[in-house]
């Protein structure tokens, strides 16, 4: 008795397996740039929300304990002035410079500031201040570097370093 060899199909082959996993980790490798892109700009905006906060808590200092000064250092706008709430978030006073959200975020007196008289709690003051947030890791917790001013205008360059007083090409302000 003769037996027929028939071939059985029912299964993958291992060119097929490898086409298929080619796919998936080109897939894979397109959806990481783009999450890596869209980390990035996440980062940037809340970058910018800082320097906001930061410019807008440096207004209520002046007028609340300041003494129309400026605070030069994010710990001066920590405590709240007696009967007053804080002028930042606790999160971005903790230290002289803070990392947040992949970007180090620190605040100094303006390079084109004078001292100002002490505040409401004895912490020297400016008449100018200058804060600025720097990508952690350039290219990749951001790309663009910030800086804010006494004029509450923001300014952003394509560099690891954040623009410098006075302001002016090729830092641009953000719209």
């Amino acid at each position: 008795m003769r037996h027929k060899m028939t071939r059985r199909e029912d299964g993958f082959t291992l060119i097929e397996l490898l086409i298929v996993v080619a796919i998936v980790g080109v897939l894979a490798a397109i959806v990481t740039s783009q999450l890596m892109r869209a980390r990035a700009s996440a980062n940037e905006s809340a970058a910018i929300s800082s320097l906001r906060a930061i410019s807008s808590g440096q207004i209520a200092y002046q007028q609340s304990c300041g003494r129309n000064g400026y605070a030069t250092t994010l710990t001066s706008l920590g405590p709240p002035a007696p009967g007053q709430a804080a002028y930042l978030s606790p999160e971005l006073t903790l230290a002289a410079l803070v990392v947040k959200s992949g970007y180090q975020v620190a605040l100094t007196a303006s390079a084109l500031s004078s001292p100002g008289n002490p505040d409401c709690t004895g912490a020297a003051t400016a008449d100018g201040f200058y804060a600025s947030a720097q990508p952690v890791s350039f290219g990749s917790s951001g790309s663009r570097s910030f800086a804010v001013a006494t004029s509450g205008t923001i300014w952003q360059v394509s560099a690891a370093a954040p623009p410098v007083e006075p302001f002016g090409p090729p830092a641009v302000p953000i719209n």
